[in-house]
């Protein structure tokens, strides 16, 4: 008999330390500034799948004294993100581990949704989008905001950094994720019967040296390591050739003046009729 899949991930990421520190760099105004002009003192806002609430933060602030309420499958990221809303007093940034799919809250409760880099994890996302908008009040709106896999970047690319994109992608498919989802949200949304969907792209640009020297040792740590790495053979992603190629250039890559990540995310937002 055949395991029913569900319709929340295996997240393809992981939980190592130096992915954790990746999360923590993201916050409202430099990953959800497309849907920061819709929030209001005073509203209601579910940020699901908030993962260490660094944008939830963000969020709880641009609404209060309002509800900000997050929701993440990861009870250490849960745990994380009511750190960080008791260390800077955040009463209205409020927390529980829980499935996006069956939301512990009544219908209609909410004026706002977000999102950021979760619906590209989740096998059915139609599912998902289903739950939020019965949460969501009539009129309230959603945004989302998700990678697009094949238009980021690295520059220099040596000849073979652009495979780790396809490694990625690969992987993400591996695990029912979709890994070009940013660039289908418009579709998605309107699929799930929201309307007045306003769709957007933006790119996350690292150049600095100190986000250079960070991402190469995520890359080093993470993207690079043996779990990883044997994932991506076992799925006919990479090669250990490939593995080694990608880590002589990712060095060389961190020091060149001319080093920059560029990471493209689709946005929309739209409203719930």
């Amino acid at each position: 008999m055949t395991e029913p899949r569900s319709s929340t991930p295996d997240y393809t990421m992981g939980f190592s330390e130096e992915f954790l520190d990746s999360l923590r760099r993201v916050t409202a105004e430099t990953s959800a500034a497309f849907l920061l002009p819709y929030l209001r003192p005073g509203m209601r806002v579910l940020d699901f799948g908030c993962g260490p609430g660094t944008i939830s933060s963000g969020l709880a602030k641009a609404v209060a004294p309002g509800e900000m309420h997050g929701m993440d499958m990861e009870a250490s990221q849960i745990e994380m993100a009511r750190t960080l809303a008791e260390a800077r007093g955040q009463d209205n940034a409020r927390f529980h581990v829980g499935d996006v799919t069956e939301l512990p809250f009544e219908d209609g409760y909410f004026d706002v949704a977000h999102c950021h880099n979760v619906l590209m994890h989740v096998p059915d996302t139609a599912a998902v989008l289903a739950e939020v908008k019965r949460v969501l009040k009539p009129a309230g709106v959603i945004g989302c905001r998700e990678m697009i896999c094949a238009s980021s970047f690295l520059y220099p690319d040596f000849g073979v950094l652009q495979h780790s994109w396809s490694i990625f992608d690969d992987l993400l498919a591996a695990d029912d994720g979709h890994p070009q989802i940013g660039r289908e949200l418009q579709g998605r949304l309107v699929e799930a019967g929201f309307t007045n969907v306003r769709a957007t792209a933006s790119y996350n640009i690292y150049n600095a040296p100190a986000d250079i020297a960070f991402l190469h040792g995520l890359v080093q740590k993470w993207f690079l390591a043996p779990e990883i790495t044997e994932a991506a053979i076992k799925y006919g992603a990479s090669t250990r050739e490939l593995r080694d190629a990608l880590a002589d250039a990712y060095d060389r890559w961190k020091d060149h003046p001319g080093a920059v990540c560029g990471i493209a995310s689709g946005e929309a937002v739209a409203g719930r009729p």
